[in-house]
């Protein structure tokens, strides 16, 4: 089973033409709300392929294709994605002015405090796991601290992305979200 993933879309739009690329995006916001753990959390890459893949979302392109001068596309599924709570809402869009952007969709993310907390409560015991496997290894007390804590890193680096903190994350989710 693959991960949640997030996407973000910025477009620049022609302000000559800003009130048709408003009504397009809150179309567009319209068909993606039809399908299932879709808009800008999908998830997992399956339900993100199958809606960049409709026909819905294909003709809506086109449609936005006359005022749509530029597009940037992000997906996320590190750790900028845990905190990430799945929301609906418009694509974000410049205004006429040029000075903000209309349609932001506001995506609520836990203080850094609660994200730093549930960071250590993944990290701290896998480290202290991690030490106490590696403390019988031959040579390993005479080892540059350095050349220890580079081993750790690497090694757990992976285990907290991919296992560890995506658990915690979702043990967490109603405290995080308070």
């Amino acid at each position: 089973m693959s991960e949640p993933i997030t996407v973000s879309i910025r477009r620049e739009v022609d302000p000559a033409r800003i009130a048709e690329a408003t009504v397009w995006v809150q179309t567009g916001v319209n068909l993606a709300n039809r399908c299932p753990d879709m808009l800008y959390r999908f998830a997992n890459e399956e339900t993100l392929a199958a809606w960049e893949t409709s026909p819905e979302r294909e003709w809506w392109l086109s449609m936005g294709e006359g005022f749509v001068r530029s597009e940037r596309t992000q997906r996320r599924t590190g750790i900028e994605g845990w905190f990430d709570e799945p929301s609906t809402g418009s694509i974000p869009m410049p205004n006429a002015d040029r000075t903000g952007t209309t349609g932001v969709t506001v995506v609520h993310t836990p203080p850094r405090w609660k994200q730093a907390v549930s960071i250590w409560l993944g990290f701290f015991p896998l480290s202290v796991a991690f030490a106490y496997a590696a403390s019988p290894v031959p040579g390993w007390d005479v080892l540059p601290l350095w050349l220890r804590t580079l081993a750790s890193t690497v090694v757990l680096t992976p285990i907290m992305t991919y296992w560890v903190l995506p658990r915690v994350t979702r043990m967490l989710r109603s405290w995080l979200n308070r």
